[in-house]
């Protein structure tokens, strides 16, 4: 069966790498990509719907498909302003789930965070513990929720911090073994690949943790 896939999030680490996946895969007929900006890329199976994802409901008549991949998320450090921080992270994903409950997708894959608890008093780990709440609220048939450890991959923008500490924890990744795996960090094609993998197979579990995504489902 040809499928539909919809994806928010493609201009980032893991969902770029995500596109590339199911742009190449012939069991999907259409890749569909919400965004704010225009992709540069040029595709027969690429379509395109720019505007304002915190206004998504606007594309409720074009969010028709059979699978919903949301890699959608920010910084701190890019993101400030906690307003705006929470309607990113917790706004968009939550309102594209209800989106895909209305127009029955059964199937909505989402990538959180290690560490996710709604009642963290930690603001971050707070937001995407709720997000995930949210989500599972609508009851889509196959809902799954990716908890990576920090991604590793090439950023387009400068973080020279960031940078030095992934490089950092990517040359060390051999150290996290036994009770310690959990927080090994994630290359961004692992995570892309997983999201591949579980819409293909649908698993059990809902909660795919960091050392799973490091690993075939």
């Amino acid at each position: 069966m040809e499928k539909t896939a919809i994806m928010l999030g493609a201009t980032g680490l893991t969902g770029s790498e995500l596109l590339k996946k199911l742009l190449d895969d012939k069991s999907y007929k259409n890749v569909k990509v919400f965004g704010r900006r225009k992709l540069e890329i040029d595709h027969p199976k690429l379509e395109q719907f720019i505007g304002d994802l915190f206004k998504l409901e606007k594309f409720s008549k074009h969010f028709i498909g059979d699978e919903v991949f949301c890699c959608i998320g920010t910084t701190a450090k890019k993101t400030p302003d906690k307003v705006v921080y929470k309607a990113i992270d917790f706004g968009i994903p939550v309102q594209a789930a209800k989106l895909s409950k209305e127009n029955d997708i059964p199937f909505f894959a989402v990538v959180s965070a290690m560490g996710a608890n709604k009642k963290s008093n930690i603001f971050y780990n707070k937001t995407k513990g709720e997000m995930e709440e949210g989500v599972l609220a609508q009851h889509i048939p196959f809902t799954y929720i990716l908890r990576p450890s920090l991604i590793l991959g090439k950023r387009n923008e400068k973080r020279l911090a960031e940078s030095w500490a992934m490089t950092l924890f990517e040359k060390l990744s051999f150290l996290f073994v036994g009770p310690f795996k959990k927080y090994r960090p994630n290359p961004a094609e692992n995570i892309a690949r997983t999201m591949w993998e579980i819409a293909q197979k649908r698993p059990a579990s809902k909660i795919i943790l960091a050392e799973e995504i490091n690993q075939a489902i």
